[in-house]
């Protein structure tokens, strides 16, 4: 398939399409997050997903990762892992008296950190060039990482014992923190009749696009029209959040500027050329909560930024269509 501009966005929309139809038939009942991460695709972010072992969030990236054509690497946190062992190494060879650069598992499009707070934060660090750049710098050598690139974190939520808990300036390196929470009954069952059997795996879909034309989609999301009213609408709820008396710790400008480009891939996503107040509305929570902190009031009476990012959504006026 060839991208190359606004005429070509119905070709997109089909792809979009084919690309939700192959992963349902594998990821039974998570439409919302699963747009959500082809959000994330499309914006060039990243996504922390915070939940407990066992509801498909590893098969979920290998699935996305399938069914658009991507190299998937997964990376196991734990804590003797190394910087080196995330972004690679320069190994000597004696034959030649050169080193030679062997690259690490994050030279891949979709990275699946798990459980990335069970890593010391020296190796949690080795992510932030990789994620706000694209790119790794080892020897003073700086090598670019492939396009697109998507970095799935994991957390779990339950056993947070010999954790390190990541640090502000890396969590607001993630465009967007999505749980994927416990399946409907309806679901779990249908679940339960495609699991497969013991000791074989979940059969992947084949691809139905490429990661160029995965890039040139991306080109189109980020054209997609934001008015200026809804400009404003995204730096009022930005602004909002940093005058709010439960709030110790509100959103930074890049959370402003992650909000407006995920609300135009999410329009994108969703089949149209503008973005409406509904998709700003619908990223609030995902994209400015772990952003945030509360206030020690507010822990105090069990609230946390998400329920008060909600308050803050009513407080702000909405622009009309």
């Amino acid at each position: 398939m060839s991208l190359t501009g606004k005429a070509d966005v119905p070709d997109a929309q089909r792809v979009i399409t084919e690309i939700k139809t192959a992963i349902a038939e594998v990821i039974v009942g998570y439409d919302k997050p699963v747009e959500l991460l082809l959000c994330a695709l499309f914006s060039g972010g990243h996504v922390l997903m915070q939940d407990v072992p066992g509801v498909g969030k590893t098969t979920l990236a290998q699935t996305v990762a399938a069914v658009s054509g991507l190299d998937f690497e997964r990376i196991q946190f734990t804590p003797d892992l190394l910087p080196s062992d995330v972004t690679g190494v320069n190994v000597y060879l004696p034959d030649s008296g050169e080193f030679s650069f062997q690259r690490g598992p994050v030279f891949t499009n979709i990275l699946l950190a798990d459980e990335i707070n069970r890593a010391t934060p020296r190796t949690q660090s080795a992510l932030l060039e990789c994620m706000q750049e694209g790119q790794v710098t080892v020897g003073g050598e700086t090598r670019q990482l492939p396009r697109p690139f998507l970095t799935l974190a994991t957390q779990n939520p339950v056993e947070m014992a010999g954790t390190f808990p990541l640090p502000a300036a890396q969590l607001d390196r993630f465009l967007m923190q999505l749980s994927l929470g416990y399946p409907s009954r309806e679901d779990e069952l249908e679940i339960v009749k495609r699991s497969p059997r013991s000791g074989q795996s979940v059969q992947l879909p084949d691809p139905v696009c490429d990661p160029r034309t995965l890039q040139k989609m991306s080109d189109l999301a980020e054209g997609t029209f934001l008015s200026e009213e809804l400009q404003h609408y995204v730096v009022s709820l930005i602004r909002a959040t940093r005058d709010h008396v439960q709030l110790r710790l509100g959103a930074s400008p890049r959370a402003a500027v992650m909000l407006a480009r995920a609300s135009q891939a999410l329009a994108f996503v969703r089949g149209r050329e503008y973005v409406i107040p509904d998709d700003v509305q619908d990223l609030t929570v995902p994209v400015l909560s772990h952003r945030l902190l509360a206030s020690e009031e507010s822990v105090l009476r069990h609230r946390d930024a998400a329920s008060i990012l909600q308050q803050v959504s009513q407080e702000v006026s909405v622009p009309e269509e």
